[in-house]
Parts: structure tokens; C-alpha cells; sequence
């Protein structure tokens, strides 16, 4: 069963991974760049290698993490525009680092050829990870999932920024104070890779950037937006609801869509919100985030809805006869000579009332 979908792009083979400066130096005492202390892999892929390494020129060398980026180039020109492109990516992932759910970029840099990001390690376990230690979770445990990973995407879309590869392998639940984190944004990566798009072709299979079944159609087709990583959270609740990667779902012969209905047991109106994420047409699809977090509050006030609407049918009038008259108390003569004076005495201090407001109206 693939449960995690790999990526398009190949693994380094270990003849180029044997020749890799940092691969090299992982477990020796020697420093890159006169600071870093490389102690191993974290992952491979087309696009490169990630290291966990120490800062040894900081108080306490504590943890971060490396990210080779090894750009394929032709030219002189090519590389400069690789250059030009890195260096506006890794800006605006600086920027976006300011937000407690997406690591700080400590710095970044070109060396022998090869780009390097340098952030924040985030102590923690993915949501992957998660699920297979702990099992596949309820659709309230995935409905508080959206309300933690909403606001972050949102976030992320208003600084223009698509991520690109949204899976469970890059959502971390952080060890220290349970915060959900994003990582491994895809956006640097796809501009390094279409440095090539002067040299005359450009095909989705050498410039794909995302993982199979995590991303839509138009990501494929190097065409992502905003909603592209709407479907590809979207996908991402059904891996926790089911266990089951994108793959391993059957799929519609006439739509090519994830046939995942009989796969869940879940209310009908959260069925349709996810429905809606992971439709492959646009057209069909929630364009923002606003609208899935719209759609949402909307199921929370459901039951409040559905109280203020008339279920029953309603009563066919029916005449209510004329109520009784209680039959009189049977009072004393003494009882009615209190009651009579009771009454008299009020109606004596009402007049002295009026005589003496009659009398203070006349002298202001």
C-alpha cells in the first residue's frame, strides 16, 4: 500500500550522494562554513538533500536545518536567473517565517553551485508519523485539524505565496507546545526549476513540483493557484480519516476523481465541504480559504438553524370553550367595612396629593 505518495522527482542515486560535500561531513567535527555542524540526513529528493545540523558559533549550537537546492543548469544565463530567482524566494520565506507556524529562515546562501536555505529546526512528529502511531483520527479530531491549518494557508495566500507540496510528511505537530507547523514550502524549488522554460521545452514530468495525489490537476500541469493547495489539504483529511494515501483510493474512470465516500463515516454537510476541496475542476472547487472557514462556521450554526425552523405541521384550530367563572368568596361584614375604609383613605391622600402639587405648580 502507498500510504505517502512519492514524489515525481527521482531520489540522488548514492554515486552523487557519495560526492556530496555535506553527506560527507555528516558525523565528523569538521565545520561547514566555519559554523555548521552537519549530523545527518533528513531527506532526499530530485531537488535536493535537507540535513539536520548544530550551529556551533551560536550559545548552546542549537539545531537547524540545511536545504541543498542543487539547480539543474545549462548556461551562464540560466544560472543567473537562478540566482535572481533564489534570492526573491528566499526573501519572501523570510518573510513569511515571521508566523509562529512556519519556520524562521536563519539564513541563506550560494556555494560551489548550489543553493542552501538554513532554518529553524521544529522539534516534533508530522502528522503522518501521527497517524501510524496512533491511528486514523475522528471528523471532529479532523474538523479542529482545518481550524488550526486554515488560518496558517490564509495567511500564507495573502503574502502571494502557494505552497505547493501540503501533505501529512510536511505538517508537524511541534513537540514543545503542540502548534501545528508547515514546512518544506515547494515555491523555491519551482522557481529553480523553471530556469530552463528559455531553453525551448518545458514538460510536467521534468518540471513538476508536489506530490502525486496531494496535487491537483493544474499543478501538474504547472499551472498552481491558491486553490491547488486547498485540494491538496483537502486530501490530506481524508489520509487522517482513512490512513489511506491519494493512491491507494480507487478513483473515477469518467472524472479521474478520489472515490473516498464509502472509505468515511461522517456527517453529510462536512462529506460536502470536502467534496468541494478535492473536486478536480476548478469551477467546482472552494477558490479560498475564506470560503472552506465560511463553510464550516456554517455547519457549527446548523443546529442552532435547525431549531429556529418549523419541522411539525401545523395545529388545525380548535375552539376553547369559555372558562367558568370562579364561584365568590363569601366575605364578613366586618371584612367589607375594612376594605371599605382601606379604600377611602386612599382615595383621601390622592386628593391631598393633587392639592398640594396644584399648590407648588402655582407659586414656581
Amino acid at each position: 500500500m502507498n500510504r505517502f505518495s512519492e514524489n515525481i522527482t527521482p531520489f540522488p542515486d548514492e554515486y552523487s550522494l557519495q560526492k556530496n560535500q555535506l553527506a560527507r561531513l555528516c558525523g565528523s567535527t569538521q565545520l561547514f562554513r566555519d559554523r555548521y555542524m552537519i549530523l545527518r540526513i533528513l531527506g532526499r529528493g530530485g531537488f535536493g538533500i535537507t540535513f539536520l545540523a548544530r550551529n556551533a558559533r551560536l550559545p548552546g549550537s542549537p539545531l537547524c536545518v540545511i536545504k541543498q537546492l542543487c539547480p539543474k543548469t545549462t548556461s551562464t544565463k540560466s544560472w543567473d536567473k537562478a540566482c535572481q530567482r533564489f534570492g526573491q524566494e528566499a526573501k519572501t520565506l523570510a518573510q513569511l517565517g515571521s508566523h509562529s507556524q512556519v519556520p524562521m529562515l536563519l539564513d541563506y546562501f550560494e556555494k560551489n553551485g548550489e543553493f542552501y536555505l538554513v532554518q529553524e529546526y521544529v522539534r516534533g512528529c508530522t502528522l503522518a508519523r501521527e497517524v501510524r502511531r496512533n491511528g486514523v483520527k475522528t471528523e471532529a479530531e479532523v474538523k479542529l485539524f482545518l481550524r488550526e491549518i486554515l488560518p496558517i494557508l490564509q495567511y500564507i495566500h495573502q503574502n502571494r505565496v502557494i505552497h505547493r507540496d501540503i501533505k501529512p510528511q510536511n505538517l508537524l505537530r511541534c513537540e514543545d507546545d503542540q502548534r501545528l507547523v508547515m514546512i518544506d514550502f515547494g515555491a523555491v524549488k519551482e522557481k529553480l526549476v523553471d530556469i530552463e522554460e528559455d531553453s525551448g521545452y518545458k514538460t510536467a514530468t521534468t518540471n513538476f513540483v508536489g506530490t502525486m495525489g496531494f496535487a491537483p490537476p493544474e499543478q501538474f500541469a504547472l499551472r498552481p493557484v491558491y486553490a491547488s493547495d486547498i485540494y491538496a489539504v483537502g486530501v490530506t483529511c481524508l489520509y487522517l480519516l482513512t490512513g489511506k494515501g491519494p493512491l491507494d483510493f480507487e478513483h473515477d474512470t469518467s472524472t479521474g476523481e478520489i472515490s473516498w465516500q464509502k472509505e468515511v463515516n461522517i456527517s453529510d454537510h462536512f462529506a460536502r465541504i470536502l467534496g468541494k476541496m478535492v473536486k478536480f475542476s476548478l469551477d467546482d472547487r472552494f477558490k479560498t480559504v475564506d470560503d472552506v472557514i465560511k463553510a464550516l462556521n456554517l455547519e457549527k450554526n446548523l443546529p442552532n438553524l435547525s431549531n429556529c425552523l418549523t419541522t411539525k405541521p401545523l395545529r388545525t384550530f380548535q375552539p376553547q370553550p369559555e372558562p367558568t367563572p370562579p364561584t365568590p368568596t363569601y366575605i364578613s361584614p366586618t371584612a367589607k367595612t375594612a376594605i371599605a375604609i382601606r379604600e377611602w383613605k386612599a382615595k383621601l391622600n390622592n386628593k391631598q396629593l393633587h392639592r398640594q402639587l396644584n399648590s407648588y405648580l402655582t407659586s414656581v
